[in-house]
């Protein structure tokens, strides 16, 4: 598998998991105040998975450009 292909199938995961984690905060949100003690681990958790998937979408765009 080449260099771009195991990337574009990492950026597949990782969008997955940026959306559940986009998912969550918006249920979290609309349940407050309760669990409200949780927001910041999830909001934590839901900025590295963007984070994240927007590193290896850089990554992926300057291999395809090479």
């Amino acid at each position: 598998m080449s260099d771009i292909a195991a990337l574009k199938d990492e950026i597949k995961k990782l969008n997955a998991r940026a959306t559940k984690m986009k998912m969550d905060l918006h249920d979290l949100s609309e349940e407050l105040p309760q669990n409200w003690e949780s927001i910041l681990t999830v909001a934590q958790e839901t900025f590295e998975a963007y984070r994240t998937l927007t590193e290896k979408r850089a990554a992926l765009k300057a291999l395809e450009q090479v």
